[in-house]
């Protein structure tokens, strides 16, 4: 769970900075899923799952690996989009 938390973290800074906008990191547990949800204030940039090359690209390959699922959900009228994976923990996950 660290390594997905850790690059939707990193994606934020390094993609969804915009000035005088910070970003946050939210786990939601229900029932025996993480939800992990970063929030950024770059609306207009949506991540896209690519294929990696020398530059980067990995971030979200190992997020779409690890996870049961991803995706985004930007905010209608909000300066921000959420970017989420969920998990599974406990036993089976």
């Amino acid at each position: 769970m660290s390594l997905v938390v850790a690059e939707l973290a990193a994606n934020a800074v390094r993609h969804g900075s915009a000035r005088g906008r910070s970003f946050r990191v939210r786990l939601v547990l229900h029932d025996s899923v993480v939800r992990v949800e970063v929030a950024d204030g770059r609306t207009e940039r949506l991540p896209v799952l690519r294929e990696p090359d020398g530059e980067g690209g990995r971030g979200l390959v190992l997020v779409a690996a690890l996870a049961e699922r991803w995706g985004v959900e930007p905010r209608i009228g909000m300066a921000h989009k959420v970017v989420w994976a969920e998990l599974l923990v406990g036993p089976g996950g």
